[in-house]
């Protein structure tokens, strides 16, 4: 078996992968690396190029600048990694823009009318420009005296991210341990996580007085959380960090993706994306799968 492998991912299944995996093992060739036969994991969609002799960062690197990958690139993804222990046994993953579609307390603020203001605090949290402790009580201040009924509200506005419960689903199959880590609510994430399948949910805790949002409780769950949850979790289990996934898109994720064996930023914010090893930019979350070396048929609801 060789060493390494790249996966390459496209989009969706009507997009033809062929001519990205064929430029992919070029870029690979002129650096010298000895190529294995590439195996497609879904027709047309998704494939590995086993390969040796190159490191598999500056692999990936060579691939992403060759096929000129990237938020705005082609609608592909690339991964290079070991090829051994691909297939991880625990995973952590955000909720807000990663599991689910939404951010939240944004949607709590559309029906608030306070949209504007708390939208444009969350997303400069997520990318790395303020303090997510801070900003999060500053934000849940902002609420403070609403109806619950807002909560009730935004409730029904959440989306499922395409792919996450086929990728919990199918880690599960196989014997992973699956957590939801949210540096939102409880009160979403417990009733996203059953929906989606996940095994636990780990979330911060509103404060709610007679009906009415009285604040947050303290502590916060925070990136060090979401660390600590991944390095707690893992030694409880007896498994190494290179057994484990983690996958988010904001800058709180970024410890837990960079402790990982594998980690993933996933339709990330600029400022994270460059910082984390792995980026899916285009790709569902199926995507997570395939860079683990699942198969199409393998895929629970896939």
């Amino acid at each position: 078996m060789a060493a390494s492998v790249l996966t390459l991912i496209a989009a969706d299944a009507k997009a033809d992968a062929q001519a990205w995996a064929d430029d992919a093992a070029h870029a690979l060739d002129r650096l010298g690396a000895k190529l294995g036969a590439a195996d497609w994991l879904a027709a047309r969609r998704a494939v590995d190029i086993p390969f040796d002799e190159l490191d598999p960062d500056q692999a990936e690197a060579a691939v992403r600048t060759a096929l000129k990958l990237g938020f705005d690139g082609p609608p592909v993804d690339a991964l290079a990694q070991p090829a051994a222990d691909r297939r991880k046994r625990l995973l952590l993953s955000d909720m807000e823009a990663t599991a689910i579609a939404n951010e939240m307390l944004v949607e709590i603020a559309k029906f608030a009318g306070i949209e504007k203001q708390i939208a444009e605090i969350t997303r400069r949290t997520m990318n790395g420009e303020l303090d997510f402790a801070t900003t999060l009580r500053e934000r849940v201040a902002l609420l403070r005296g609403k109806s619950t009924t807002l909560l009730d509200q935004a409730a029904r506005r959440i989306r499922i991210t395409a792919g996450a419960k086929a990728m919990v689903a199918t880690m599960r199959k196989h014997g992973a341990l699956t957590l939801l880590v949210s540096g939102g609510f409880t009160v979403f994430a417990d009733p996203v996580a059953r929906q989606i399948g996940f095994d636990q949910a780990f979330a911060n805790r509103l404060v709610i007085e007679n009906g009415i949002i009285a604040g947050v409780a303290e502590p916060i769950l925070t990136r060090d959380s979401k660390l600590a949850t991944l390095t707690k979790t893992a030694a409880e289990r007896g498994l190494k960090l290179a057994d484990t996934l983690a996958i988010g898109d904001g800058d709180n994720d970024l410890p837990m993706i960079g402790a990982a064996g594998l980690g993933i930023a996933f339709h990330s914010h600029p400022n994270v994306a460059p910082r984390a090893r792995h980026r899916i930019d285009h790709a569902d979350l199926t995507a997570a799968l395939f860079a683990q070396g699942y198969h199409q048929d393998e895929i629970v609801g896939g």
